[in-house]
Order: structure tokens, then C-alpha cells, then sequence
């Protein structure tokens, strides 16, 4: 066996006696998932807060828009 293979198990078991003395069972298997579902979250939240300004300001810019119109439509009629 060559150098890097010893090397590569050697280092295989160490990891897996620091898991099991820590209880880590497992790998990190899952945590991509785990981070794209919480980044999925954070953007969803930030749509939704984006949607609600969104309203509020078309529906402030509605209110100016037609106080202008009905302005303009009266002056000098």
C-alpha cells in the first residue's frame, strides 16, 4: 500500500473515534439541505416583507395619483 492510502485511513479512523467518543453518529450528511431549506426560509420572508411595502406604497402612490387627477379634471373645467 502506498503512503497516501495508509495516510487516508489512518485519518478515517481518527474521525471516527472523535465521532463516537462525541456521539456524533453520523456524518454531515443532510446539512446542504438543511442549509438550503433555511435559506429558502430567509428569502421567502424577505418576498413577503417586500410584497407587503409593495402594497403599501401602490396603494399610497393610487391615493396621490387620483387626488391629482380629480385636481387637474376640476381646475378651470
Amino acid at each position: 500500500m502506498d503512503i497516501a492510502a495508509i495516510t487516508w485511513m489512518e485519518i478515517q479512523m481518527m474521525v471516527t473515534a472523535v465521532n463516537r467518543r462525541s456521539g456524533r453518529l453520523v456524518g454531515d450528511r443532510g446539512e446542504g439541505v438543511i442549509s438550503t431549506a433555511i435559506a429558502v426560509l430567509i428569502v421567502a420572508f424577505i418576498g413577503a416583507g417586500m410584497w407587503v411595502a409593495f402594497q403599501r406604497i401602490w396603494g399610497n402612490a393610487e391615493v396621490n395619483i387620483e387626488g391629482q387627477v380629480n385636481r387637474i379634471g376640476s381646475a378651470n373645467g
